[in-house]
């Protein structure tokens, strides 16, 4: 199927990712119990990441089946926490001068950490990591003033944490999420 083998969409509004809820919700699935994705829910994956906002038609057409049919398979996906169908924005044109990737170093117990930086509504991306740094959070605030309050206040203050080190975004050059069906 030559859709498949296409690599050159630039931007999407499907995210293939878990929310937070989602991943709960689907902790089995990271021990290996997945859900198995056959070639036309590839396919449709796919169909959305170049254009989050496809007609289920035009999707059944490329990929082989009902609108119906499509219409239930994206259901499907995104019950499973497969994926996400959002808006993608560029923090700065809504009024977020300010991101910045935080390392954090934990005593004891880095998932009550992970889950205590998931309830911070600035706080988008939460990574537990084998290497320098127990936790990688990507922050997204106003300006620097809000950034600081969020380490300095909020995350700093957090039992356990030991040290953070932030690295302010200068510029963002890439911004993707299209590895969906490679």
């Amino acid at each position: 199927m030559a859709l498949r083998n296409r690599r050159d969409v630039v931007h999407s509004e499907v995210v293939a990712s878990r929310s937070a809820d989602q991943r709960d919700s689907s902790r089995e699935s990271r021990n290996g119990n997945s859900p198995q994705l056959d070639a036309v829910s590839l396919a449709i994956i796919q169909q959305l990441q170049e254009d989050g906002r496809r007609p289920y038609a035009a999707i059944g057409k490329a990929v082989g089946l009902s609108e119906a049919a499509v219409r239930q398979r994206v259901q499907k996906l995104l019950d499973q926490g497969v994926m996400q169908i959002v808006a993608v924005t560029d923090p700065l044109t809504v009024g977020f001068r300010r991101q910045a990737m935080v390392g954090i170093n934990v005593e004891g117990d880095v998932e009550s950490i992970a889950d205590a930086l998931t309830g911070m509504s600035e706080v988008e991306y939460v990574v537990m990591t084998a290497g320098s740094f127990d936790i990688l959070a990507e922050i997204v605030c106003e300006d620097d003033d809000h950034l600081l309050d969020v380490i300095n206040k909020r995350i700093r203050a957090l039992p356990g944490v030991r040290s953070t080190e932030s690295f302010v975004y200068l510029k963002l050059k890439k911004q993707t999420y299209m590895w969906g069906t490679r």
